[in-house]
């Protein structure tokens, strides 16, 4: 037999719109009628009507998250603190918002597709993570699928990317370029003159930012930058193997690798060691 909104509101002794208020958080309801509420909906194992929910109140329980490749530890760490902070007090059915992690490949077309399908989930949040790609047409669709989003009631977080122009979405960014440099100083500081660099992908603000940097900290310290030390690729470990092949193909007596991000770096650790080099005996990894 279905559970329904009037048996959950006869067992918490209240009102059916008194337990709407409590599902759809759209109300203030007192501490304690609203424990009651939520403890008559675990005991009776109600279900909310999601869609119904979401076309009522013009938004629903979900939250999307966007990222390049969750097999990379540094978005699976960001969307399990994401959902860690959107989850409800107890872990009430009545609090929770549902996550969906949306793993777009570094593709711009799957991340506007994915935009696309959480506006038309009425999505009540949507978090970007990881650098944008640079290119007035993507930058342009983004800006305008964040202000669809944003006019539809959808909260919408930067994180990790540049501010979007002209939307009205919140964003956290990060020292990508005193990152890197501090990263290039430290090896710098070790002594090391022979420096391979591996970036990301060309296209992307993290690649530009964390190269500049790189390249602020050779030139301060007044070493002279070798074209050939740069190789270009994707933010993964088989990226950073190969690259570092192909940096010790270009100069077998590099002593230091500078890796754009961790997966990146255990793919240059890998490659060093199967060159029979060590770490950091022969060459440095960072």
């Amino acid at each position: 037999m279905t559970v329904t909104l009037a048996d959950v509101a006869a067992r918490a002794q209240v009102s059916p719109a008194t337990v709407s208020r409590v599902l759809n958080g759209n109300y203030p309801v007192a501490a304690s009628t609203r424990e009651r509420v939520l403890k008559a909906v675990d005991e009776l194992d109600y279900v909310l009507n999601g869609p119904a929910s979401a076309l009522a109140a013009a938004t629903s329980d979900l939250v999307g998250i966007l990222v390049n490749d969750i097999a990379d530890p540094f978005f699976g760490i960001m969307a399990s603190a994401i959902q860690s902070e959107i989850g409800g007090p107890g872990g009430r059915a009545g609090g929770e918002r549902l996550a969906v992690v949306c793993n777009t490949g570094g593709s711009p077309e799957r991340e506007l597709t994915y935009l696309t399908l959480l506006q038309r989930q009425r999505a009540a949040a949507v978090v970007l993570t990881g650098g944008a790609v640079e290119g007035v047409p993507h930058a342009a669709a983004i800006a305008a699928k964040l202000r669809k989003l944003a006019d539809a009631g959808t909260r919408v977080v930067l994180c990790g990317r540049p501010p979007a122009p002209d939307t009205p979405a919140i964003a956290l960014t990060f020292d990508n370029r005193g990152g890197a440099r501090q990263l290039t100083e430290h090896l710098i500081g070790l002594g090391h003159r022979r420096l391979g660099y591996i970036a990301g992908p060309k296209e992307r603000t993290t690649t530009r930012h964390r190269l500049e940097g790189h390249r602020d900290a050779l030139a301060a310290a007044g070493v002279e930058e070798d074209p050939r030390c740069t190789v270009y690729g994707r933010y993964d470990r088989r990226s950073g193997y190969e690259a570092t092949l192909e940096l010790l193909r270009r100069d077998p007596a590099l002593t230091a690798v500078v890796a754009a991000n961790d997966s990146v770096a255990l793919g240059a650790c890998a490659a060093l060691r199967e060159s029979g080099l060590r770490i950091p005996e022969d060459v440095s990894v960072a």
